[in-house]
């Protein structure tokens, strides 16, 4: 049989690795486990244990215990929850996808403010056909590629870097940078006016259909889509005659390709979901700019 005092040395040398923690009464917490486990192996041998000292009680470590194991837990959440962010963050970032705040009602009422979407592949004549639109009819033209070329080259953008890349390779830009950059021009025009009322003809938007929806949710309902079709080799052939002068990047032989392709694939579903709504006026383009303007006047009065 062990004896007591070779017991209590033992249990005294297991419980070494204790020495510097105190328990909630400031006395030895080894202590406290020490006559604990001594008790245990007195009652497991029949004989009788020494009596507790009064007062003191092993359960006194446990909210001491308890405080240590909540706080570690809380701050693995922590880290954790910082660590999924900034993956989010960077996933983003690689995406180029931007994220914006979901609005519940637009911006702006339709009842006080007429937007118009304009669109047609690359070269279809669109701005020549806006700047007659806003001469006659009183619109503001919002082109949605000057306003991300301003960005581009606006010192400090955040997106400057991203709009380049996005444009020389003729592909999208992230719909909330040019949604932003929308409507932060609207609130500009529409700040000038007394009653809040507008015309706005928006020019190469919505290139995808979640632009669209996006735009509408967000911004203001559009009234239609203005539609110029016109065959591709005499849009190309107008963008490299406009190239020699114009000084975009993005007017060469390659890029051009590159952006038919991608009218094609992702702006004609949106002329085709407005047109099953009855929302598109179509006007083919490849006549001269007088006779087109001259068909677009004709067709859309009476909607505007």
């Amino acid at each position: 049989m062990i004896q007591p005092r070779l017991l209590t040395r033992r249990l005294f040398q297991q419980a070494s690795p204790l020495q510097s923690l105190s328990n909630h009464a400031g006395r030895p917490i080894r202590t406290s486990i020490l006559r604990s486990q001594a008790r245990r192996s007195y009652a497991a041998s029949g004989e009788k244990g020494p009596r507790p000292i009064p007062g003191q009680s092993p359960f006194k470590i446990w909210p001491f215990l308890a405080i240590i194991l909540a706080g570690s837990g809380s701050y693995m959440l922590l880290v954790k929850s910082r660590t999924d962010m900034a993956a989010a963050a960077q996933a983003s970032k690689s995406s180029g996808q931007i994220a914006a705040p979901k609005k519940d009602t637009p911006t702006f009422s339709s009842d006080k403010v007429t937007v118009v979407f304009v669109l047609g592949g690359p070269g279809a004549g669109k701005g020549t056909q806006c700047a007659n639109l806003v001469r006659d009819y009183n619109f503001t033209h919002l082109s949605a590629g000057d306003l991300l070329r301003a960005e581009q080259d606006r010192p400090g953008s955040e997106f400057g870097q991203l709009i380049k890349d996005y444009i020389k390779d003729g592909a999208i830009v992230p719909m909330e940078v040019t949604v932003q950059l929308l409507e932060n021009a609207m609130t500009e025009t529409l700040s000038k006016t007394k009653d809040g009322k507008g015309r706005f003809l928006i020019d190469g938007f919505p290139r995808k259909l979640d632009q669209a929806v996006k735009f509408e949710e967000s911004v203001c309902k559009a009234k239609f889509v203005l539609f110029y079709d016109c065959p591709e080799d005499v849009m190309e052939k107008r963008l490299l005659k406009r190239g020699e002068t114009s000084g975009r990047t993005d007017d060469n032989a390659e890029s051009i390709k590159k952006r038919f392709k991608t009218f094609v694939e992702t702006s004609m579903p949106v002329v085709d979901t407005y047109d099953k709504e009855g929302k598109v006026v179509k006007v083919v383009a490849n006549k001269s700019p007088e006779d087109v303007y001259a068909e677009t006047k004709k067709k859309i009065e009476g909607r505007i």
